[in-house]
Parts: C-alpha cells; structure tokens; sequence
C-alpha cells in the first residue's frame, strides 16, 4: 500500500496535471470535493494544478459542506508556492529562450 501511495506521490510531481485527469475520471473523490462544478477544477488543472491536488487531498467533506481548519491551509499554502515555483520557471527559460535565439538568428533589418 506505501507503494501505491509513493507512485501517486511522484506521478503528482512529474506529471500533475495528468494526475487531476485521471482522478477526475476515476476518483470518486473528485465529485466529493467539486460536486458537478466543471469550471473551477478545469481552470485549476490548467493553471494551478499543485494548488488542485493539495485542494483535493486536503479539503475536509462534510454533509454541511467541504471545509479547511488548522493545518490544511499549510498544504494550500505549498501548492501555492510550488504552483509559483513553475510559472516563474516557465517565465524564465521563455526568457532565456528568447535571448539565446536573438543572438543565433539576428534579424536582417
């Protein structure tokens, strides 16, 4: 069982967003946490899938509702920062990208 639990831990990582897409097709999790919402996880996947993941594991389901206490917002919190951590990341090799081609194929004007 710690397998199964370690192979999920590090699919999330590499590949997060495959993650969401499979748990929304198998999970019966899923329609726990998100009820028959469509939008909200959608844009979660697309842009912040480690925050989605962290949401879903951390999120406490209750007949009143779904609620976060205490120490789940540490695990929103982390998604948060890793979700961050990725963007800035994208943004900076776009960066280095751009300037690495603009000095190999200089424009003729």
């Amino acid at each position: 069982m710690i397998l199964l639990g370690c192979l999920i831990a590090f699919g999330a990582a590499v590949a997060p967003r495959v993650v969401l897409v499979l748990a929304w097709i198998f999970a019966d999790r899923w329609t726990e946490v998100w009820g028959g919402d469509i939008l909200v996880p959608l844009l979660g996947i697309l842009i912040a899938p480690y925050t989605t993941i962290m949401f879903m594991l951390a999120v406490n389901v209750t007949p009143e509702g779904n609620t976060l206490v205490g120490f789940d917002w540490v695990w929103i919190g982390l998604g948060i920062l890793l979700d961050i951590w990725k963007w800035s990341g994208i943004f900076a090799n776009r960066k280095t990208g751009y300037e690495y081609g603009s000095s190999i194929y200089k424009s003729s004007r």
